[in-house]
């Protein structure tokens, strides 16, 4: 089989499709972040970069059976510009329509932020189905996933999947969200808090974010920090947000600039993992798609 990744990150798609039982002959990734690059070729060496997205459609590469794409977001988050396709970065989905429309996969995968389907922006999301419908062939299906689902991290993204409908032998979607959030610890003990979402500007902003609070033995915490409290406040460490994304430790910490070996700064680490997918996530659904899919 082969996958394209676009908007590629640090792949976490190739992760949670390798996890969901698939295997991959081939592996082409676009991304346009360096260190994002850098990171997929330490972690993926049989892997080929071709480039940006602007250029997918030029790209001379074997027909891959599965296409995906977290295209940008910022212009559909909540704590963007709200202007949605009009904007710079999410206007670039077109890209993603036209690789579908190119190389007809057997599969493709959208993920993107909730706020496509805010009201505001209910239009635009309407304007990606109508895109995907016309060129032909696939069924569409769609669902809001939570990380908080399978991992302690706030985390809600649309999945869009597109399938080839001759190929379709049952539905992906509806998924059936895990009752309680994701697990408990010892018989009588609730689940643990569930974080924030991990942002692409956690290492840049302080005093934004998630934060542990570190007590002491027999200290506790009674919704008022003491002094000594205050000093025990700390980030969550790159690990722990690797853990949180579902990838393993210290996945972030290499990249393979040119020839060359480097480790990712801190604050990049931060930034690739804001922008990556969910592991599980990603898991469950390619998990579903096998089981109703008919792909060789």
């Amino acid at each position: 089989m082969v996958l394209l990744e676009l908007f590629s990150g640090i792949g976490g798609f190739s992760k949670g499709l390798e996890a969901a039982g698939y295997t991959f002959d081939k592996v082409y990734f676009s991304e346009i972040d360096k260190h994002a690059v850098a990171n997929f070729k330490y972690n993926f060496p049989y892997a080929e970069h071709i480039g940006t997205v602007t250029e997918i459609t030029n790209a001379v590469i074997e027909r891959p059976d599965i296409i995906t794409f977290g295209s940008p977001c910022q212009n559909f988050s909540i704590a963007g510009d709200g202007t949605g396709l009009q904007g710079k970065e999410s206007s670039l989905i077109r890209y993603a329509v036209e690789a579908v429309r190119k190389f007809r996969p057997d599969v493709f995968i959208w993920e993107n932020v909730k706020g496509v389907l805010f009201s505001k922006h209910r239009n635009d999301f309407w304007s990606i189905i109508q895109a995907f419908t016309h060129i032909g062939g696939y069924r569409l299906e769609w669902q809001l996933f939570n990380t908080a689902w399978f991992l302690p991290q706030n985390r809600e993204r649309i999945y869009l999947v597109g399938r080839l409908a001759k190929k379709c032998t049952g539905d992906v979607f509806p998924f059936p969200a895990p009752g309680g959030m994701h697990g408990s610890f010892g018989k009588d003990a609730t689940a643990a808090s569930v974080c924030g979402t991990i942002t692409k500007n956690y290492g840049k902003q302080p005093n934004i974010g998630n934060y542990v609070l570190c007590l002491k033995p027999g200290d506790v915490y009674n919704g008022k920090l003491t002094p000594d409290q205050i000093k025990g406040i700390r980030m969550l460490t790159e690990v722990e947000c690797e853990r949180l994304q579902g990838f393993p430790d210290d996945f972030t910490k290499y990249g393979k600039y040119e020839k060359e070996t480097k480790i990712i700064s801190w604050v990049n680490r931060y930034a690739l993992l804001g922008n990556a997918v969910s592991v599980p996530v990603v898991k469950a659904v390619a998990a579903r798609i096998k089981k109703n899919t008919a792909i060789v």
